[in-house]
């Protein structure tokens, strides 16, 4: 079970993970803010799945609340050039044979049809049994570091929206796969959904910034709120790349449970 890394008594609960899903914080949580993550509207605990929540630490967000407004002053970005796309359900090799698995960033973009619609990337390390190893091995912008170190989750200043670098000659070997998936922001309260999104992609780059591999999204649905959009495993001693784009109508407390992160 994942604990909160402050001087406070207790332990996020479920209502405080559907908070942290349609509350995006500026300055690092306290004392005052935890107790206000605990107390979610009554709007969002109507719109809440019935699953229960995972228990895990809330970080700080360096962007503004997801209102309308800011979302709207939020610029499009024009897709970069992809020099390696795969179609979805295609799985390519990240690496020739021999290449050794070193730090690769996992870029991820995207625009919107709707001012209020927008998403962040969540990063599941799951075993051989495709669940967590552990509570706390998955990365977003509340935990955005791996126990070992060896994934990073980091909000882009180029033409990304959002970096998760992974170091996989660091990476615990209990780890066979890495999901990444797309969660649309407050989604519940405000009937948002994938239908309203554009242009996601991932593109896969090697630590001096060359393309291993990108895959651009090209269908949406409207009863989807998180997107696995792609993942990486290793097969045989080798690390491939499988584009996903399917997904669940789930938000993150959600994914959470799907994933076998321990609910209460």
């Amino acid at each position: 079970m994942i604990q909160i890394p402050m001087n406070s008594k207790g332990s996020i609960d479920r209502s405080s993970m559907l908070s942290i899903n349609n509350t995006r914080n500026q300055a690092p949580l306290s004392a005052r803010n935890i107790t206000a993550l605990n107390r979610p509207s009554a709007q969002n605990a109507a719109h809440a799945p019935t699953q229960s929540a995972v228990h895990t630490p809330p970080a700080s967000r360096s962007t503004a609340p997801a209102s309308a407004a800011t979302a709207a002053a939020l610029p499009r970005k024009k897709l970069p050039a992809f020099a390696k796309p795969v179609q979805k359900g295609q799985k390519t090799p990240l690496y020739a044979n021999s290449q050794v698995p070193g730090v690769i960033k996992a870029c991820f973009g995207w625009n919107t049809s709707n001012p209020k619609c927008d998403a962040d990337v969540s990063a599941f390390l799951l075993g051989a049994d495709g669940k967590v190893i552990g509570d706390s091995w998955f990365v977003f912008y509340g935990q955005t570091q791996s126990p070992d170190r060896s994934v990073l989750f980091a909000q882009s200043q180029g033409a990304d929206r959002e970096i998760i670098t992974a170091d996989l000659s660091k990476l615990n070997k209990d780890v066979k796969k890495i999901v990444f998936v797309l969660t649309i922001n407050e989604a519940f309260a405000n009937r948002l959904h994938f239908g309203m999104m554009e242009d996601a992609y991932v593109r896969i780059l090697d630590a001096r910034g060359a393309e291993l591999t990108s895959f651009q999204m090209t269908e949406y649905y409207s009863n989807v709120i998180s997107m696995m959009i792609c993942e990486i495993y290793q097969y045989n001693g080798s690390w491939k790349f499988n584009a996903i784009g399917n997904g669940v109508a789930k938000d993150l407390a959600g994914l959470c449970a799907l994933y076998g992160v321990e609910v209460v």
